[in-house]
């Protein structure tokens, strides 16, 4: 009799735990059906853009020529697919950089007024999935707590920025006095939402039919809240993963940008390999400092509004061709790793991309935009009408359908965008 194994199994000897990988054994049966790997989605957006003409080749199809930037990625052609002409519409707002704010919602008008911002397409993903890993979504920012990330209330979630902090959220397992204090504000909490459920009803005997529909609508807002209470005190009498690595190291430097990058992309295939969650975006942000690379003497953000002078060109391609190594760097770790057979990148979609298409005129349209893993067919170069962009919600729709939800369309998306 096949008895398979739980995949949280644990091997346990003088006080010492490791988590085991995924095995055969833990397969079901002969003959049923094997589980469905998890699909996992990854979105990364640097805020300051690149340089189109070193980015972008000028033919597109699968035998489009290798740019400058592109060259950083040579060895994972086949498995990106790279995209111009999409944008979010309206994207005029009260400040030049207001459309980081807007990358993953694509909200109109960001920054001006009456503005609210409206729910990010990784948390659409996140309540999808609900509580089915310890964490619903991991949001980081290379620098502060800033982030893309907006609640169904348009509300931002703020950026774990330092890996050090990350790690010991994720493995780290808190004193029994944490613990305890971690399971009371839990029970505060549900106490509170019973208090509320307790009056709302008291009043619902006494008001019109109008207002109890908005009654009925807030007492789902509390029966939600409640059930995410409960999922999470469930995980609290769950261990958490014990990984082999020692806490990584924070990179407290803002001159230290790829520094800074590395330390919380080397988490993401870790985080996605242990299923603490299946939903990462990072912010790579203006880190208001001259970074420290040879050949380096402004600022990045200074350096982005280039104005089409040679010497500012030149450090500006530095630090992105920096930026781009560290992307092809985490390719390289995804595609590394292995699980049920086949490769953690095979398993996980990631979106690379910025809010603004040039920096150097703050023009939010024609976003550079990839596309990698997922088991899509890769391997080409997308070019999308520059002057009628194609919503990138249209793309948003595509990653979301891939993660299970059943949906055709998200804020000004049009349609699902193919990618073959």
């Amino acid at each position: 009799m096949h008895n398979p194994m739980s995949r949280r199994a644990m091997l346990r000897a003088s006080g010492v735990s490791l988590s085991l990988p995924l095995l055969e054994a833990m397969h079901p049966a002969i003959g049923s059906e094997p589980p469905e790997q998890p699909k996992r989605m990854v979105l990364i957006c640097s805020s300051l853009g690149f340089l189109p003409k070193s980015l972008f080749p000028r033919t597109p199809g699968a035998d489009y020529e290798l740019t400058e930037y592109l060259k950083i990625l040579q060895q994972h052609r086949g498995d990106f697919t790279l995209f111009s002409g999409l944008s979010h519409p309206d994207q005029s707002g009260k400040e030049p950089h207001d459309t980081e704010m807007t990358f993953l919602t694509a909200a109109a008008n960001p920054g001006l007024g009456g503005f609210k911002n409206t729910v990010s397409v990784d948390q659409v993903a996140a309540m999808h999935l609900g509580h089915t890993t310890r964490f619903s979504s991991m949001t980081m920012g290379s620098n502060t707590r800033e982030s893309q990330s907006y609640d169904s209330n348009g509300v931002m979630l703020p950026a774990d920025c330092r890996p050090s902090e990350i790690f010991s959220k994720l493995f780290l397992s808190g004193s029994q006095r944490a613990q305890k204090r971690q399971r009371q504000q839990l029970v505060e909490g549900r106490s509170i939402l019973d208090a509320v459920g307790d009056q709302t009803k008291a009043l619902n005997r006494r008001i019109s039919g109008g207002d109890r529909k908005q009654l009925t609508e807030y007492y789902e807002a509390i029966r939600s809240a409640e059930k995410d209470l409960s999922a999470s005190d469930q995980w609290l009498d769950r261990p958490k993963p014990t990984v082999n690595m020692e806490i990584p190291m924070d990179t407290l430097d803002p001159s230290e940008l790829t520094g800074k990058i590395k330390g919380l992309l080397n988490l993401i295939p870790l985080i996605l390999q242990t299923d603490s969650t299946r939903v990462v975006s990072l912010l790579i942000q203006d880190h208001q400092a001259v970074h420290n690379m040879p050949g380096v003497q402004s600022g990045h953000h200074q350096l982005s509004h280039h104005g089409g002078d040679p010497s500012k060109i030149s450090q500006l391609k530095i630090i992105e061709s920096g930026i781009l190594s560290t992307f092809s760097d985490l390719l390289t770790k995804l595609g590394d790793t292995t699980e049920q057979g086949s490769r953690l990148l095979d398993q996980t979609a990631v979106l690379f991309g910025s809010n603004l298409g040039s920096a150097n005129a703050h023009d939010p349209r024609n976003l550079p935009i990839m596309v990698a893993g997922g088991e899509y067919q890769h391997g080409r170069y997308v070019a999308h009408d520059r002057n009628d962009n194609t919503p990138l919600c249209n793309l948003f729709v595509t990653l979301l359908q891939r993660m299970g939800v059943e949906t055709d369309q998200f804020a000004t998306s049009n349609g699902a965008l193919e990618i073959i």
